[in-house]
């Protein structure tokens, strides 16, 4: 048997929060801890993980779906530890998926191989029936909001959809491009406004991860094709992602596969 990996979700109410570079550079880091991790680009339609990473993907998610290739011939190795499933980019029918063939999809992670500790998945932004799906295979969901009132707005709509979803007790928040000196504290106000008016409302708490400082290494990173790690390694930015990543390897492990759709279970080599 193989050990069974901890599913992550990166999740946001709307695009541009920089959602797909957290999801990379925290598997990056993750990696770079001695983890073994797969990121699985699964924005559906519009999948730009191999682009931040700088590599070159021949297929993708949607070989797999249409029968050409299986899971383990489409993943790439980015960088020791740190694996890449690409999504589909530019392929309408993808974007366009229904639950029952989401579902398949999730089936098909089980006949991945390889040892993995960290298994991420880069959600698409909204609550789509492709998001929503993704999210209920994972065993953590974290919803990134950055300090703008539409993306407020639209990071509360998807918690409360997850919340009237299911009961779990997993919702995390990253807090993401704050500026100055006092970003940390606004950050903390944002997490504690947020989760009042999950508390109220909902009925539900969630929790904090941290926050991650506007740093203009992001953008100069993914143009250069990189992880943060590669590109500027004592960068502000990059102290703020570690510090996310030892929140995340601080949390509690998953003690059994009930929480998702249990799509590593019974993985055999």
């Amino acid at each position: 048997m193989v050990r069974q990996p901890e599913v992550i979700g990166i999740a946001s109410g709307k695009g541009g929060v920089g959602k797909t570079s957290l999801s990379v550079n925290i598997a990056r880091q993750m990696a770079e801890n001695g983890k073994k991790v797969f990121l699985f680009d699964g924005d559906m339609g519009l999948a730009n993980a191999q682009i931040a990473l700088g590599v070159k993907a021949k297929e993708n998610i949607s070989h797999v779906i249409l029968g050409e290739k299986n899971i383990n011939e489409i993943v790439i190795q980015v960088s020791q530890g740190f694996s890449l499933i690409p999504g589909a980019s530019g392929v309408q029918q993808m974007a366009a998926l229904n639950n029952i063939e989401m579902a398949g999809i999730v089936s098909i992670f089980s006949e991945i191989k390889a040892e993995i500790d960290f298994f991420i998945i880069d959600l698409a932004a909204g609550i789509s029936p492709t998001v929503l799906t993704l999210l209920d295979a994972c065993h953590k969901r974290v919803i990134v909001v950055a300090d703008e009132p539409s993306s407020i707005a639209d990071a509360y709509g998807l918690i409360k959809v997850v919340c009237q979803r299911s009961k779990r007790d997993d919702i995390f928040m990253v807090e993401n491009r704050f500026r100055g000196q006092s970003s940390e504290k606004d950050a903390s106000n944002l997490f504690k406004l947020i989760n009042q008016v999950c508390i109220k409302f909902l009925d539900r708490s969630i929790k904090n991860l941290g926050t991650v400082s506007e740093d203009e290494f992001f953008s100069m990173a993914l143009k250069d094709n990189k992880a943060l790690l590669d590109y500027a390694p004592t960068s502000i930015g990059l102290k703020d992602i570690d510090g996310i990543v030892q929140e995340i390897f601080a949390l509690d492990p998953v003690q059994d596969m009930n929480g998702g759709l249990e799509f590593f279970i019974d993985r055999k080599q």
